[in-house]
């Protein structure tokens, strides 16, 4: 089956990489689909297989140290999970979950590195990912101790529209749909604060949610709440 890059967001794996090889990535590894709460990758296992997203939506969460779940972060088609332990062999470092019907192809490691060795270009755009990765969770940390929840708030929603957004008539729909549970888990804030920013975005025009879907209507006035550049 022929794909084009428009089908994935441009900052995902394979959405950056060039036709050819996202055609390569697209014939490794075997077909899979998975239901929504579906167990994609598990914290601790030894496994080292990669997943290559083609279509839905999936969360990445760990344990921490009270035994609580944390959510990490959020993936898309495009996306790939689980890369870390086929380059290192240590154990999953977080559980990887489908939140609704997912397509993937499942590709072993060995395969993955014949590929990555074959096509440099697909070395260098999975590594810059995983930089990108890196200072996601840092700009996470840096924003609990920085900004007050309704800023954190603001940023996650700007990061999440210029990740995964694609524009609409009315401004930029998120490629993703979230609860706030886990947008208050992403910001560190209480699910009641959460609620209160979510409100008054809304009610300030920056903001409309419904049912699966969430639309940001003023990206530029977002990002000067979120205290980002103009330019991004």
């Amino acid at each position: 089956m022929a794909y084009s890059s428009a089908e994935w967001p441009a900052r995902s794996l394979l959405g950056a990489v060039s036709p050819e090889a996202r055609q390569e990535l697209l014939e490794l590894g075997v077909p899979t689909r998975y239901e929504a709460g579906e167990v994609l990758l598990s914290e601790g296992a030894r496994d080292r297989h990669v997943l290559l997203l083609l279509s839905g939506f999936a969360k990445v969460t760990a344990r921490v140290e009270n035994g609580e779940e944390s959510l990490l972060a959020v993936r898309v088609g495009g996306d790939s999970v689980g890369e870390m332990a086929a380059m290192d062999g240590a154990p999953r470092s977080a559980t990887v979950t489908a939140c609704g019907p997912l397509s993937a192809r499942v590709v072993q490691p060995g395969l993955l590195h014949a590929l990555l060795v074959r096509r440099p270009e697909v070395h260098l755009t999975l590594t810059g990912i995983i930089a990108d990765r890196l200072r996601w969770a840092n700009r996470r940390r840096l924003d609990f101790r920085g900004y007050p929840a309704k800023v954190r708030l603001a940023r996650l929603l700007v990061e999440l529209g210029t990740s995964y957004g694609h524009p609409v008539e009315d401004g930029v729909v998120l490629g993703c749909r979230l609860t706030q549970p886990e947008l208050a888990a992403l910001t560190g804030a209480a699910e009641t604060t959460v609620h209160k920013g979510l409100r008054e975005l809304r009610r300030d025009g920056l903001l409309r949610t419904g049912y699966g879907s969430t639309v940001i209507r003023d990206l530029a006035r977002l990002r000067e709440l979120a205290d980002l550049p103009p330019d991004g």
